[in-house]
């Protein structure tokens, strides 16, 4: 039997969600509507931090960098999405799926670290708020922004040249909307053990790791909470805590339910629960943060008087 290697696929097929010319039409039709409404969401979230100085603190910072990061994540699947809801042609090249790839798995670690550092930030403003600004330093939020998007994209690069180093034998069609681990590792034939353990490496390093700080800093900030007086200071705390909770509830369990399986159970993945993660939390997340905070709609607020009075 002649043996095919990754070097034999010049391009991938992506399937997508259907193959029903009106319901294509449906699909993007919602879908611009998503990226707009993502690019206008995060873009605005970024400009009221950046320009009110109010918002000039630690929260803040990781909340922007949070609204940044989504940017991209989101423009790494839609347009591709549309592309193909519009497009007889369904195909990827080689390089073009690797790359979509690299910057897919960057961009999830990034925010799984970026979540973590957003937990422990709230940690220590509940629990010191008095040392909170010596504590939280702008070189120390720098320093763990920085560190997320070098380990994220450094593991990124670790399982992009393994996962297309591997050897693609029956089929080129990828069942899914984008070039993701679980539909592409399907189509290889020579998934090894050693690849498995790097798999699993990756989900303990980038998933479980972070969302046990996460948890760890929540538990102590509860403990924190409890002890205090329900006073202003205290709902506030908590509010802020409930919608940050919000979102690490939706991304993590959205992950989690992706990629904690062995490589064997990847057939049928729920391409729902993929859309959610990749293109509606990054749409929600500047609603999440601005709607329930009473500063980000008081600077919101001034900002477009400012526009208006000029």
């Amino acid at each position: 039997m002649e043996e095919r290697n990754h070097s034999s696929v010049t391009s991938f097929i992506l399937v997508g969600f259907t193959t029903d010319p009106k319901l294509q039409l449906l699909l993007f039709t919602v879908f611009t509507l998503i990226y707009v409404i993502t690019l206008m969401g995060n873009i605005a979230l970024i400009m009221v931090i950046h320009r009110s100085s109010q918002l000039h603190t630690p929260m803040y910072f990781f909340i922007g960098n949070l609204s940044f990061l989504d940017l991209w994540y989101s423009s790494v699947y839609i347009p591709k999405i549309l592309l193909n809801c519009i497009s007889e042609d369904k195909s990827i090249s080689f390089a073009g799926c690797a790359a979509q790839f690299f910057v897919s798995a960057g961009s999830a670690c990034i925010e799984c670290y970026l979540l973590a550092a957003m937990a422990y930030d709230r940690y220590v403003a509940i629990s010191n708020p008095l040392l909170y600004a010596a504590a939280m330093s702008k070189k120390l939020c720098m320093g763990l922004v920085a560190a997320c998007y070098l380990t994220g994209f450094a593991n990124s690069i670790l399982i992009t040249s393994r996962t297309f180093a591997l050897s693609f034998c029956d089929s080129n069609i990828i069942d899914d909307f984008f070039c993701d681990m679980p539909p592409v590792v399907k189509l290889s034939c020579d998934v090894t053990d050693s690849y498995q353990v790097l798999l699993y490496f990756i989900l303990t390093y980038n998933v479980i790791i972070p969302s046990a700080l996460i948890l760890t800093s929540y538990a102590s900030i509860l403990a924190v909470i409890l002890k205090m007086h329900w006073t202003a200071g205290q709902r506030k705390a908590f509010s802020t805590c409930a919608t940050h909770l919000t979102t690490v509830t939706i991304y993590y369990s959205s992950i989690l339910f992706i990629y904690a399986q062995p490589s064997s159970s990847f057939v049928g993945r729920n391409k729902v629960v993929s859309v959610f993660y990749t293109v509606v939390i990054p749409m929600l997340n500047p609603f999440i943060y601005s709607l329930r905070n009473q500063e980000v709609k008081e600077a919101l607020k001034r900002l477009v008087k400012g526009q208006a009075a000029s």
